[in-house]
């Protein structure tokens, strides 16, 4: 995360596997957390592999509490689902030890594992952490859901300023055209996002409601009214409502309008300096046509709603946006409780 590889290893992880992407939540772990979670990884008793995961528990130990560069550390915890998913995601990953630096898995490109003359390691970055065992895959899932109220969410005051800075907290949406079919594109969007040296401090994968698509919408139903009729203003604003939710709101069933729509977006909060401005030259105007080289909407988006991402205009409207998407809404406990009471 500080270093910011969250888009290039969100890539490989959907693309390479092909699963789907369910949750993720940001981790600012507690101490009993990190704790817990270190005593588990250590259980090979073949000295080659018991060495590797000594050296991930120390990694574990020394990165994931205290203050590093100026900041809490940050944990971003995915949950990918689909068949033969511990399999897929093991490829996709790799082994730290005696890899190729081919680039063909996610630690190969973005972990090391380097050694000096002697063998002895002298610097270690595994990139990714995950079992490759289902029960440990069970056991991990259960204790980040444990602590996911305490130590998730959106992280507040994890990142030391100078005085004077002028901070801000703006929301992301990587919208439904990017999850078509498993795809580079979510990652591709957040890596282009990371050229801002802002900071993800909140995540969540969510499916909009109608409701929702609604009263976010909302201010835009008038300007569309005006410049193109009422007709049609509503028309085209149902079909931004449709595109977001999965449903046209004069088709959907008043019971039906809170229930989670069918579509998938990962809602972002991103912090920092002048955060808004940032991310919103990053994005790009609305048509992608008039997007300058480089654009988020220039490189990956269609049309002028099918443009890849949506960003807050201002601070104001950044925290009306995060409200009604509910942001730091826990969606990964109940997922992970239902998972391992079906089992």
């Amino acid at each position: 995360m500080r270093k910011s590889r969250t888009g290039g290893i969100v890539s490989r992880l959907i693309s390479r596997t092909g699963l789907d992407l369910v949750a993720g939540r940001m981790f600012a772990p507690s101490e009993a957390l990190v704790r817990r979670y270190s005593e588990t990884i250590v259980t090979e008793k073949e000295p080659r592999h018991r060495a590797t995961q000594e050296l991930i528990q120390d990694y574990v130990q020394r990165n994931f509490t205290g203050v590093i560069q100026g900041q809490r550390p940050r944990v971003l915890f995915l949950v990918l689902r689909g068949e033969d998913a511990i399999e897929k995601v093991h490829t996709a990953v790799g082994h730290i030890v005696n890899e190729r630096t081919s680039g063909e898995t996610i630690r190969d490109t973005f972990g090391d594992y380097i050694t000096d003359d002697s063998g002895r390691v002298s610097y270690f970055e595994p990139a990714v952490l995950t079992s490759f065992r289902r029960e440990a895959v069970e056991r991990d899932l259960k204790l980040w859901a444990e602590f996911s109220d305490k130590d998730g969410g959106i992280l507040d005051k994890v990142i030391d300023y100078l005085p004077g800075a002028k901070v801000e907290k703006t929301l992301v949406l990587i919208k439904p055209d990017n999850f078509q079919f498993p795809s580079a594109r979510p990652g591709g969007v957040i890596d282009v996002f990371s050229r801002t040296g802002l900071y993800i401090i909140g995540f969540k994968v969510h499916q909009m409601s109608v409701a929702q698509a609604e009263e976010f919408y909302g201010p835009v139903l008038p300007v569309l009214e005006e410049k193109l009729g009422s007709a049609s203003g509503r028309e085209n604003w149902e079909s931004i409502v449709e595109f977001m939710a999965g449903i046209r709101p004069s088709e959907c069933p008043a019971r039906e309008r809170e229930k989670a729509g069918t579509e998938k977006s990962i809602a972002i909060v991103y912090e920092g300096e002048d955060a808004v401005r940032k991310i919103r030259e990053v994005l790009g105007p609305t048509d992608p046509k008039k997007a300058p080289p480089g654009s988020i909407r220039k490189e990956f988006g269609q049309t002028i709603m099918i443009n890849a991402a949506h960003a807050s205009d201002s601070a104001e409207n950044a925290e009306r946006e995060m409200r009604i998407v509910q942001v730091d809404e826990n969606n990964l406990k109940p997922l992970i409780e239902n998972f391992c009471r079906r089992k």
